[in-house]
């Protein structure tokens, strides 16, 4: 039952959302298995348990926006979306809250299946960071030996250009006059 979702399904549906990484609820529903205004229904029930560090509300503009992001092989949910009135986007927190709210075994998997997809997203991020850290490292080593291999090229480049063709005769000029 660990394959229920692939983990690739769910890292292409989280967004960053006001700094944030997010799911939305339409994303959401269809990974549940429920229709959208049925998670929101639970969520609208349960309100005391996401505040808005857990939930919140898209603005058109932002509804607009992701509505382009979403690729051509998804666009019966980018249609959905651009002409919704309300779409919800749910933090980490929240997505952790949603498995106290939905009870199906279906959802208890899911959950199991996105708190995954976000320690994968945190942990290539942080080997993105460790990654960018050694290069810089090596820039700051290796910057005084380009100078110096600039300058042996320069040099190597000068011993391989053809000799000038004015050479000095050597001996004296005899003017016949």
């Amino acid at each position: 039952m660990y394959e229920l979702i692939p983990i690739e399904r769910v890292e292409r549906k989280i967004y960053l959302i006001r700094g944030q990484k997010v799911m939305l609820d339409r994303d959401l529903a269809e990974i549940y298995g429920v229709k959208t205004f049925v998670l929101n229904q639970a969520v609208k029930r349960n309100r005391e348990r996401f505040p808005a560090d857990f939930m919140f509300s898209l603005t058109r503009q932002e509804i607009l926006n992701i509505s382009q992001i979403v690729i051509s092989s998804e666009m019966e949910s980018s249609e959905n979306i651009k002409y919704a009135k309300n779409v919800n986007a749910f933090t980490e927190q929240g997505l952790a809250m949603l498995s106290g709210v939905l009870h199906s075994p279906r959802a208890v998997q899911v959950n199991i299946a996105i708190m995954r997809a976000f320690v994968r997203l945190r942990q290539l991020l942080s080997d993105h960071k460790e990654l960018a850290r050694k290069i810089e490292e090596l820039e700051k080593k290796y910057s005084k030996h380009e100078i110096e291999i600039t300058v042996v090229f320069k040099l190597l480049k000068r011993l391989m250009e053809p000799p000038d063709k004015q050479t000095k005769r050597i001996g004296f000029v005899v003017d016949n006059k």
